[in-house]
Order: C-alpha cells, then structure tokens, then sequence
C-alpha cells in the first residue's frame, strides 16, 4: 500500500462513521468515533463531537493509526 492508495480509500469514506486507533507509544492507545471530514494533499481531518483533528497519510501507511468502519 502507498500514500496515494491511502488517500483514495479515505476519499470513499468522507462523511462516514469511522473509528480510529492512535498509537500514542509504550503499548498505549486512544480510540475516536466520528467521520472523515476532508481529505488534503498531505494529511486528512477527522471530527468528533468535541473537536477536530488531523493525521497524515504516512501516520496510516506506517500503522500509527488504524481506521475502521464503525457499526453504529
């Protein structure tokens, strides 16, 4: 998988519900629920209820963060 196979799979998924698992290190994790917002040229924004953040391509290609498709 590259960068640009990762950006064409978070462009499917704009507006859908997502979970996402960061890796913050020594084996610790967060976990958000919310939906892709934007996806830019190197790096792709993703809403919760709260608040807004932004990961990069590389973090995905790299396993920093995981996203998945949420049930709910």
């Amino acid at each position: 998988m590259n960068i640009e196979k990762i950006k064409n799979e978070l462009e499917k998924i704009i507006g859908k519900r997502v979970r996402i698992k960061v890796n913050v290190g020594r084996n610790k994790y967060e976990y958000y629920e919310g939906e892709i917002l934007k996806v830019y040229p190197c790096l792709f924004t993703f809403s919760t209820v709260n608040f807004v953040k932004s990961f990069s391509y590389s973090d995905v290609l790299t396993k920093d963060i995981q996203i998945s498709l949420s049930n709910s």
